[in-house]
Formats: C-alpha cells, structure tokens, sequence
C-alpha cells in the first residue's frame, strides 16, 4: 500500500477542479468549528482521572496480593487479562449500539459496574473472586471509554486531537495517581482500605449524570452530521482495511511494550535493584507521569503538523531508549523511562483520531475498537509476560520486549488523511 496524499480544494471561482477528494476535514467539523465546550471536556478529564485511578489500583496491588494470596505471575497475568478482556471484548459491542442508539446515562451507569468491582475488590477472599471484581471493573471501563470518547469529539469544536488529549490525560493521570495511592494508603493498611475509593466512583457518577445531560441535548445535531458523513468522500474500502492492519499492529507493540512497564515495572525494580516495593510504586507513579505529560502533547501537535508523523515518531523514535533499558543503572532506569513514557504514550491519541477520521461517522465504533483492542492487548502482554516471567526471569523479559517499537517502521503505509494547517 502505498501513501495517499491529498491537496487542498480549488477556491470557488477557480477553473480547475480538485483531482482528488479532500479528506482532511471531517464531515461535523464545519458545525462545531470555534464552539469547543471546555467545561464538558473538563468534567470528562476528571471522570477520566477518576475511573483510570480506580482501575490502576490493581496492578498497583498485585505485590499486596501475590503476598496474601500466594500467587505467581501467571496468576497475576490472569488477573489482569481479565480485566482487559472484559474492557475489550464488550467495548466495540458498546460503540457499535450506541452509535445507533445513543444512550446518554450508559456512562453513570458502566460507572456503577467499576463500583461494584472496587467494592468486591476490597473484601475478596480468594483468587475466583479476585477475578470477578477484574471482570466488573472491566465491564464499567467497556462502557466508559466509547462513550466518553464519543462525547470529547462532539465537545471538541472541530480540534479533535486536542480533545481527545485532554480527555486521555485525564486518564492517565489517574493512571499515575493509583500507584502512588496504593503505596501510601493501601499498602499500609490492607485490601480493606480499597473500599474508600468507592467515594471517588461515587463522585464520577455525579460529574458523569451531569454529563449525560449535555449529551442527550446533543443527539439531534449529531444525527445530522452523521447523515452528512455517510455521504462524504472516503478512500476505497481495500485502502482503509489495510490501514486498519496497520494501526492494529502499531496498537499492538505500544501496548505489549506498555504492559511490560504498568504490570511488571515494580517487580523488575525490585529484583534487579533491591528497592522497596513502596520505593518501587514511586518510580512506577514518575513513568506514568510522564505517560500523562506525553498524552497532552500528542493531540494537539497531531491537529497541527499532522498524526501521521505523530504516531511515525511516537512508536518507532522510543526504539533507541527501549533498546538501552535493560542495560542501566538505577538511575538512568528512571531516565529512560520518563523518556519512553513521553515519546510512547503520544501516539494513541493521535491514532484514534486519524483512525475516526479514515472511518467518518463510526465513531463509537472506531473508539470501542480500538480502546478494545488496546486493552485487549495489554491484557494479553501482561498474561504473556506473566508466563514467560516465570520461565525465563524478569529481566529477559525486558531484554525481548526493547525490540517491539520496531514495528513503528509500518508507520510507513499509513496513507496521508490531512495537510499541514496554513500559518
């Protein structure tokens, strides 16, 4: 396959035509120019922030429960794959409905589920029911991140990198927090106090019924840019399934590499270096920090120079620092990492909007396909890496994982879908 490169429109009183379609602007982008709703992406960052937090707990407890419930890493490797694939099986099913029907109180209710599971959590007594409260919280993220996807881009003003940025870094952040949490709250005192942060599901529910609100007063407007996308220029079928392979496949080593990090980071601390395992939750709380901080970036640098080379530079440009990982020091471990996690963690936004934009009107689908698979293969790395942990050590592990940024090099075939914006 090779690149696509579209030109700008012809001005209205040109004689020449455009030889090719304009993909670059998506079909509601006119209508929701310059009318960006801040404080609806605002209260989604926060639910964001508030529901990855919750669900960052667990891996941030699989030291407290390796410990109490005498498992080995292919129990926690289990653990975590079912969460994922409870999150990634159900959530291309959501995005496919909702797109049909929206259902404006499916975010306080998917809430409801994580809930659930933080609750059972707290007070589970074997390592069956340590997979249930994975399934529950699973199935609350499978209706989250469609869904508040779906509500970031009908928030956006036509920026829509910028907001999916905001709302991902939101996520991200909670991401960071839970290990820091952990360390300081949960560790010290038990799996019981778990259930405190049941108060912050409680409160995302709140923030996310107001929400639902807003999105029930958008519908009508985004049934009409739906009908207008269903009739705009696409690439021929044959192109967009390949690039989907592709993107599939960039999704694929970001997050087999990620799960390496957000599932087993401590454990290789702990083993290679002798820290403490609170000690290990900090370094772990500073790599997704700076997860968070590259997030941010991604968007918006994406909307003006173009997400292709976003997610080029995102995937294969972390390969040198993968490739040095497993041969530092402590210290310089901390470096790369914070490196790896800004260069990294830029390109998922930049993919999910290039992606929406190759697919126009599928937005719920192309969100819950793709914030699916990206569970679903972290949820498969983290099992994966769990077997072959235990076969092999921790640090081979490391040692095999530096190479998967190699795949970046597809970036290659993703056609051109946007031009650099004017000055």
């Amino acid at each position: 396959m090779t690149s696509l490169d579209t030109s700008a429109p012809a001005p209205a009183d040109s004689p020449v035509a455009p030889a090719v379609p304009d993909f670059q602007t998506p079909p509601a982008a006119a209508e929701t120019a310059n009318k960006i709703a801040l404080p609806i992406l605002a209260m989604l960052s926060v639910c964001h922030l508030l529901n990855d937090m919750i669900q960052s707990l667990l891996p941030a407890l699989y030291p407290l429960l390796k410990q109490s419930f005498q498992l080995d890493f292919g129990q926690i490797g289990l653990i975590t794959l079912t969460f994922q694939v409870t999150a990634s099986l159900l959530q291309p099913l959501v995005g496919i409905y909702t797109d049909k029907r929206p259902m404006p109180w499916s975010l306080a209710i998917g809430m409801g589920f994580t809930l659930t599971g933080l609750l059972l959590l707290s007070r589970a007594t074997s390592f069956p029911m340590l997979l249930l409260a994975a399934a529950l919280v699973g199935s609350g993220s499978s209706v989250f991140h469609p869904e508040s996807s779906r509500v970031a881009r009908m928030a956006s003003g036509g920026r829509h990198g910028l907001a999916q940025s905001l709302f991902q870094v939101g996520g991200n952040l909670g991401s960071a927090l839970g290990p820091l949490l952990a360390a300081y709250i949960v560790m010290p005192r038990g799996q019981g106090s778990v259930g405190w942060f049941a108060f912050a599901a409680l409160a995302a529910m709140l923030l996310l019924s107001r929400i639902g609100l807003w999105y029930r007063d958008q519908i009508p407007l985004q049934r009409k840019a739906g009908a207008r996308a269903a009739t705009a220029p696409k690439l021929p079928r044959n192109t967009i399934v390949a690039t989907m392979v592709v993107l599939g496949l960039l999704i694929f080593s970001k997050y087999f590499y990620m799960a390496s990090l957000s599932s087993y980071y401590t454990f290789y601390l702990m083993h290679k270096f002798g820290v403490s395992a609170q000690s290990a939750q900090v370094h772990l709380f500073v790599f997704l920090g700076a997860v968070a901080l590259g997030t941010l970036a991604g968007g918006p640098i994406g909307d003006r120079i173009g997400r292709r080379y976003v997610i080029w530079f995102s995937i294969l440009g972390v390969l040198p620092f993968t490739l040095l990982l497993p041969h530092a020091n402590l210290a310089w471990t901390t470096v790369l990492t914070v490196i790896i996690g800004l260069i990294l963690s830029s390109a998922f936004s930049a993919i999910l909007v290039y992606a929406q934009e190759l697919v126009p009107g599928r937005t719920g689908v192309i969100a819950g396909l793709f914030f699916g698979f990206a569970f679903g293969m972290g949820g498969l790395g983290a099992a994966a890496l769990g077997q072959l942990a235990d076969h092999v050590g921790i640090e081979a592990v490391y040692r095999l994982c530096a190479y998967l940024p190699a795949i970046g090099l597809l970036a290659w075939f993703l056609p051109k879908l946007e031009q650099r914006p004017k000055a």
